[in-house]
């Protein structure tokens, strides 16, 4: 733990020094720093204050503008509203950034597509070319995960596609769950995912999973999976104690935890599943893969379903946000009663 804890001192320090020279360049007009952390979450850093990540794709990939900037900036003022600092993540000018200004907010919004998706596996590649990038759940995760925040929501991760056993599609999202010691808090798996599958492949990576006040593993539009959870949490204390567990034990992978979408914003199961085969008949058609298909098949469904699918991930993403904040306050406090940090 105390190793633990001096790395992340360490990278706040050196941003902390990098700070002092962010108006300066090098000689090739290249910024000294390599991460940009806002001065709020930085003194959130400092003083052990709870702090909730947020993705960036759901801004630029999830919505049009002025939809996705209005969304966005809701999101932070639900994590305030519930005593946490917000720290949106994304990569501007090819400089990583942990949490943004409402500008920055903005001109991402507007960007939308134009922005990158970025995955973990694209960060460097993004940063070399000073782009734009969007931060998907995985590079979300890694980039918190460097600075030490610990608790990161989204609306729904990514997970094994369906026929994923003959195309080997599976999302980086649980890869990086099964290395990086961050809690995710969201609405279970996109449906139009293998969900029992990516249950499978989530024990494989050794990533402990729970649902939020249900024994079932919900299906992100819809309560409900027909999977069985294999755990339940009752509260965001409870959830604490799982994610302070996790880091007593040193362990190296992460938490899920998935919270069901609430049940006045949960779409019809039939209505929202005969969309999904349409779109992935249309994607096959296309010929429409990688990451490329789940922006194609959320908006496809969108348009099936007649604005019913957003109108449900904008609630449940809001939900996951009034909880996870709720968690990141129980954790923080949970931790200065034991005398220790992250």
């Amino acid at each position: 733990m105390a190793s633990s804890a001096n790395s992340r001192l360490e990278i706040l320090t050196r941003h902390l020094t990098s700070a002092a020279f962010a108006s300066k360049a090098g000689s090739d007009g290249q910024k000294l720093e390599w991460i940009k952390i806002s001065p709020e979450v930085s003194e959130a850093l400092k003083i052990g204050s709870p702090i909730v990540a947020l993705e960036s794709t759901i801004i630029s990939h999830g919505m049009p503008y002025p939809q996705n900037f209005e969304t966005a900036k809701e999101l932070e003022v639900i994590v305030r509203e519930n005593g946490a600092v917000p720290a949106t993540i994304a990569i501007l000018d090819g400089v990583p950034c942990i949490g943004l200004t409402t500008e920055e907010l903005e001109i991402l919004a507007r960007l939308g597509s134009k922005a990158r998706k970025t995955a973990s596996r694209d960060i460097a590649v993004v940063m070399a070319g000073r782009e734009n990038g969007a931060t998907t759940v995985s590079a979300t995760m890694y980039l918190a995960s460097m600075v030490g925040i610990p608790i990161f929501v989204t609306g729904g991760i990514g997970g094994v596609h369906r026929h994923g056993e003959n195309t080997l599609d599976i999302s980086s999202d649980l890869t990086e769950l099964g290395n990086i010691p961050v809690a995710v808090i969201s609405a279970g798996v996109k449906s139009i995912l293998d969900i029992p599958r990516t249950l499978e492949y989530l024990e494989t990576q050794r990533v402990t999973v729970a649902a939020y006040k249900t024994d079932e593993f919900p299906a992100f539009f819809t309560q409900t999976s027909g999977c069985k959870a294999p755990a339940r949490v009752e509260s965001p204390e409870h959830c604490a104690r799982v994610i302070d567990a996790n880091i007593r034990l040193e362990r190296k992978s992460g938490i899920l935890i998935a919270l069901p979408i609430p049940r006045e914003h949960s779409a019809s199961g039939s209505l929202i599943e005969s969309a999904i085969q349409q779109a992935l008949q249309e994607a096959r058609e296309k010929k429409i893969t990688g990451n490329a298909e789940t922006p194609f098949l959320l908006a496809r469904v969108n348009e099936l379903t007649g604005g019913a699918s957003l109108a449900s991930n904008i609630a449940l993403v809001k939900n996951n946000a009034s909880v996870g904040a709720k968690i990141a306050v129980s954790l923080a406090q949970l931790q200065k009663h034991s005398g220790k940090r992250l």
